[in-house]
C-alpha cells in the first residue's frame, strides 16, 4: 500500500480562500483574525501539503496561480459545506428543531393529536413531527431501535430501559345500547361486569387487556368472545346495533357516541376503573430533557379534557 496522502487543515483552507478573495496578506489576515505571518504561514502550509504552488508574490500585490485560481474554488466549496455542517448541527442541538418521530396507540391517537398537534405548531414551530399509529408491542420495537423517539400510550410498561413521563388519568364509562338496563345509570359498581355480554378489541390492543383487568378485578374470570373489533369506533357501532356493551375510556366518549343516537354512557362509582396514559422514551435519551419539558407543556393543554391531570413524579 502507497503512503497515506496528507490533508490539508481547515485553519489552511481558511487562510487561502481569504487570500484568494482579498489579493492581499494583511486584508486577508484581517479578515479571518489571523496575524498576517500566521496566515502566511498556512498557505505555505498548504501549498506544501497540495504540492501546488496556489500564490505568486511580489512586492506590491499578490496573484493566485492557474492552479491556485482552481484550488480556490473547491477551498470556498469546502468551507462552505463545513459551514453547513455546523449550523445543521446547532440545529440538531437547539431545543425542539429538527424530527422528532412520535408513536400513538389506536386508543389515543383519535383523540389526543389534536391536542398534541395543536400545542406542537403554536409553541414548537420548528419541530418536525411525524406521527407512527401503532399497537403498543410495534412502537416499543420501534423505540428500542431507534425507529421512533417518543412514545405516547398507555403504561405501566414494565420495560427495562424506557422511561415513563406521566401525563394523566382517565375513567373508564360503559356504553350501552339504549334499551340496556345500564344504560345511562350513575354508581355502576364494578360488580355489575359480570353478568354483561362485553365486547373487546382484538388481540394486541392494551385496551382489550385493560378491559380483562378491570373484568377481573370484579371477580370475572372469563370473558366469551363472539365479537370483536379492530378498532373503537367499529366497537361502538356494534354496541349500538345491540351485540353487547363496551368500556370506553373518557377521552374517546364525545367523538366516538356522537355517531349514533341509539347508545348511552353509563359511569361507575368510585373509585371507577382507569387507565394511566404517559409519554415513553429510552431512558438517558440525548433529548430526554426536551421530552420532560414537552410533557409538562401537554400536561396543562390536556387539562380542558376529562382526565385527571399528574404530576411529574406521579
Amino acid at each position: 500500500m502507497g503512503s497515506k496522502r496528507r490533508q490539508p487543515s481547515l485553519a489552511q483552507l481558511r487562510a487561502f480562500a481569504a487570500v484568494a478573495e482579498h489579493l492581499h496578506f494583511r486584508d486577508a489576515a484581517g479578515a479571518i483574525g489571523m496575524s498576517q505571518p500566521a496566515l502566511s504561514g498556512a498557505v505555505s502550509a498548504l501549498e506544501e501539503t497540495l504540492g501546488v504552488t496556489l500564490v505568486e508574490r511580489t512586492t506590491r500585490k499578490v496573484l493566485l496561480s492557474p492552479e491556485g485560481e482552481r484550488i480556490a474554488v473547491r477551498a470556498k466549496a469546502v468551507l462552505a459545506e463545513v459551514e453547513a455542517l455546523v449550523e445543521e448541527a446547532e440545529a440538531v442541538r437547539a431545543p425542539f428543531t429538527g424530527v422528532l418521530r412520535l408513536g400513538v396507540i389506536p386508543t389515543v391517537a383519535p383523540y389526543l393529536l389534536p391536542t398534541v398537534l395543536r400545542l406542537v405548531h403554536d409553541r414548537y414551530p420548528h419541530l418536525d413531527l411525524q406521527v407512527h399509529e401503532e399497537q403498543t408491542a410495534n412502537l416499543l420495537d420501534g423505540l428500542a431501535g431507534g425507529r421512533l423517539d417518543l412514545l405516547l400510550l398507555a403504561v405501566p410498561l414494565g420495560v427495562p430501559g424506557v422511561t415513563e413521563l406521566p401525563l394523566f388519568d382517565e375513567d373508564f364509562v360503559l356504553v350501552t345500547p339504549l334499551d340496556h338496563a345500564l344504560g345511562g345509570r350513575h354508581g355502576i359498581p364494578r360488580e355489575a361486569l359480570r353478568e354483561l355480554t362485553l365486547l373487546l378489541l382484538d388481540e394486541g390492543h392494551c385496551l382489550r387487556d385493560q378491559a380483562l383487568d378491570i373484568c377481573r378485578e370484579a371477580g370475572r374470570d372469563d370473558v366469551p368472545v363472539t365479537t370483536t373489533a379492530a378498532g373503537l369506533s367499529t366497537l361502538v357501532q356494534l354496541v349500538a346495533g345491540g351485540l353487547g356493551a363496551t368500556l370506553l375510556p373518557r377521552t374517546a366518549v364525545e367523538v366516538e357516541t356522537s355517531r349514533s343516537n341509539r347508545l348511552l354512557t353509563g359511569y361507575f362509582a368510585d373509585p371507577a376503573p382507569t387507565r394511566r396514559v404517559a409519554l415513553a422514551m429510552r431512558a438517558g435519551a440525548a433529548r430526554g430533557p426536551e421530552y420532560e419539558e414537552l410533557a409538562a407543556a401537554l400536561r396543562q393543554a390536556l387539562r380542558p379534557l376529562p382526565v385527571r391531570v399528574l404530576d411529574a413524579d406521579a
